[in-house]
């Protein structure tokens, strides 16, 4: 790996910890809004912009297959999601929100998340060049 990638590497990691790590109060926060685990909220989110099969929702929570399994087994009984047979694949189930699952959804997405303190307290220019920086990566 060649010094720039490594740098990269090591900024990235950077910066993924500084997001992570300060996060703990929105996820608390959201937990206490939907009346949900995060975990749960988070697999809601992932079928706001329409169904999923099992192994595709899996795939977007970055879960196994039972432990995907149980998550729809416990938002199905909630009255959150729906399964349906898939039109085109026997086999396969697409899970789809419900209106109840929306307004889960709709009540995560009301919780404003603040910027940490440290983040917060970064100069007028560090903010600058940060904003350039995310601006450059977006494009």
């Amino acid at each position: 790996m060649s010094p720039r990638n490594q740098n990269a590497d090591a900024l990235w990691r950077k910066l993924v910890a500084a997001v992570m790590d300060t996060r703990d109060d929105w996820r608390r926060r959201v937990g206490e809004a939907t009346g949900l685990p995060f975990g749960r909220v988070r697999a809601l989110r992932r079928l706001v912009d329409g169904p999923r099969t099992l192994s595709e929702l899996a795939e977007a929570t970055s879960s196994d297959a039972p432990a995907t399994s149980v998550l729809v087994n416990d938002l199905e009984a909630k009255g959150l999601v729906v399964r349906a047979p898939h039109p085109t694949n026997r086999r396969a189930k697409l899970v789809s929100l419900t209106p109840a699952g929306r307004r889960v959804v709709e009540r995560e997405r009301a919780v404003t998340e603040s910027a940490p303190a440290a983040f917060a307290n970064l100069s007028k220019d560090d903010l600058a060049a940060l904003a350039r920086v995310l601006d450059a990566l977006g494009a």
